[in-house]
Formats: structure tokens, C-alpha cells, sequence
């Protein structure tokens, strides 16, 4: 199972990170990790300026620095859970830039932010920072766009967020990958219900739907370990149809807390296949998403 020893959170002070800082926190507690959180300070200062009130323009960003970190602080404390391993760190620069940099440099194994900042997007645009770093980093996203649910929720204590349903979405009926053994691990720690989810795309009018269906369940069954039965919390579920509008669907109807999802290679993932799923479940979907690289496993 993966290990989740450092998770970072990149903060904007907007009501949607704090939302993402609500479930870092949560992981950091159940999984006995380091959260960073983070603040990247953007300059505003034109580059003329720069060049003829050198001193002036340092001294300006020594002081949006300085007023940063103390922000960055009192935000930590306001919205502090309970007793975690809590690091805050503040730098200057190109927010995608600087958090995939220090996500490299710690190195984190899991990154928890909102989707929405500040500055707000179209919500089926792509170009946001939370999607940028899906697309570059190395290790898990877990792109929170709504406060949690009130049956996620915990009213009080340092685990806040507890999630009772998680969805784990496959293209690969028949191979095991990391977004499977996330899944499996974040519901071992939270005692969570676990289901396997294949949504069959293309399938012929022809075709006997009921037994595709039936075809597709036997071979997800197959797939789920007997690790992951052990608590018999875990289920596997096929459907036919668009791929996202399906993964919303079933979110919708089962209460899903926690949607995992494989995205491909860096070098491999474009906008359309990106744009067609796993962009489509964030942005549009009813729970935060958990966006894991995908790397085949032996069975």
C-alpha cells in the first residue's frame, strides 16, 4: 500500500482552500503525516519598476513576504483541528512553479488543494493552478472544490472530515494500478465502504446490456484483493454510457465522499482526455477528487 508521510497544502486564503485544509488535516491525523502548508507570494510589480526602484521594489516584497507569513500563521491556528505535525511555508514566485517545487523538495507524497482560488474560473475552462499541478506533479492530487457534506462532517475533535463512501474509477477492468491501492488504503484508515466503478463506453444498441454488465462485474470482482474484501466494505459496479456523466451519477445516488481517479503519464495526458474526465468529475461533481498517476502493477 502506499505509504502518505508528508502531505502538502497550498493555501490562498480563500474559502476554498480552507475547505482543502479541513481534509489535508484529516489525512494528516489518520495517516500520523507532516502537513506542509503553503503560501506562494505573487509580485505584482512591473518589470520597469524593478529596474529603476531596486530597492524600493525588494523592500515592498520583503514586507508582502513578512505579511504573508503572519496570515499564513494565524490562518493555520484559526482553522487547526487538533495535535498534527504542522510546517507553514511561504515563497515568492508562480504559484504552480513554486508548489510543484517544494513538493519535489520535501518530498510530499500527497498534495491537497482547492480547485477554485481567489481568482476563479469558467467551470469547464481548463488553465486553473489546482489542474496545472495534476497535470505535472509526481504524487496524488486531491482537488477539493465543495465544503464537505454534512454526512461527511464531523461536528467537533481533530477528524473533522470523516468519509464513509469512496468510489474508485478504472479504465483497466482487468490490471491493478496506485489509484486502486490508494483507494484501498485511505479506506482501510477511515473504515470507509469501497466500490470499483468500470463505465463501458461505445457499447453497441445490440448488445445485451444486462449481460455486459454481468460480463464487467465478474471481471471487476476478480480484480479487488482479498485484502480489500477482508472488512467486506469493498463492491464493484459497471455501467454503461459517457464516462463522466456515469462516475457523477453514481456519485450522486451512492453519497460518495471521496471520488479516485487514475490520470495518465505526464507526457500522455492531453487536454481532450483530461477534459473529457477527470477535469469533467472535479469540476462538476457532487465530492473532492483524488487524481492518482497511473502505473500498472503486476497482479
Amino acid at each position: 500500500m502506499p505509504a502518505i508521510h508528508r502531505i502538502l497544502c497550498p493555501i490562498d486564503f480563500s474559502e476554498f482552500s480552507a475547505n482543502a485544509y479541513e481534509y489535508a488535516q484529516s489525512l494528516a491525523y489518520h495517516y500520523h503525516a507532516t502537513l506542509f502548508l503553503q503560501h506562494v507570494v505573487e509580485s505584482l510589480m512591473p518589470y520597469d519598476t524593478y529596474y529603476a526602484f531596486p530597492d524600493s521594489y525588494m523592500e515592498v516584497c520583503q514586507r508582502l513576504r513578512e505579511g504573508a507569513e503572519k496570515q499564513l500563521e494565524e490562518f493555520a491556528k484559526a482553522h487547526r483541528r487538533g495535535e498534527i505535525q504542522l510546517q507553514c511555508e511561504v515563497q515568492d514566485g508562480v504559484p504552480t512553479d513554486s508548489i510543484l517545487t517544494l513538493a519535489e523538495a520535501k518530498p510530499v507524497d500527497l498534495i491537497v488543494m482547492g480547485t477554485h482560488g481567489l481568482r476563479g474560473i469558467d467551470r469547464l475552462a481548463l488553465g486553473s493552478v489546482t489542474e496545472k499541478v495534476i497535470r505535472k506533479s509526481h504524487c496524488p492530487v486531491l482537488a477539493v472544490r465543495k465544503p464537505p457534506h454534512g454526512f461527511v462532517s464531523q461536528p467537533s475533535g481533530p477528524d473533522l472530515i470523516h468519509p464513509h463512501r469512496i468510489l474508485c474509477c478504472t479504465d483497466s477492468p482487468d490490471r491493478a494500478d496506485l489509484a486502486w491501492d490508494h483507494a484501498v488504503s485511505i479506506a482501510e484508515e477511515y473504515g470507509a465502504e469501497l466500490t470499483l466503478l468500470h463505465v463501458m463506453e461505445g457499447i453497441s444498441s445490440s448488445c445485451d446490456v444486462e449481460s455486459e454488465i454481468t460480463k464487467m462485474l465478474e471481471r471487476l470482482e476478480r480484480r479487488i484483493s482479498a485484502r480489500a474484501r477482508k472488512n467486506g466494505i469493498t463492491k464493484a459496479a459497471a455501467r454503461i454510457g459517457k464516462a463522466y456523466q456515469q462516475i457523477i451519477e453514481f456519485a450522486l445516488e451512492s453519497r460518495t465522499d471521496v471520488v479516485i481517479m487514475g490520470v495518465r503519464g505526464r507526457h500522455s495526458l492531453d487536454d481532450t482526455i483530461f477534459g473529457s474526465t477527470t477535469h469533467r468529475v472535479i469540476q462538476l461533481g457532487p465530492c473532492p477528487v483524488l487524481a492518482v498517476q497511473v502505473r500498472c502493477l503486476q497482479r
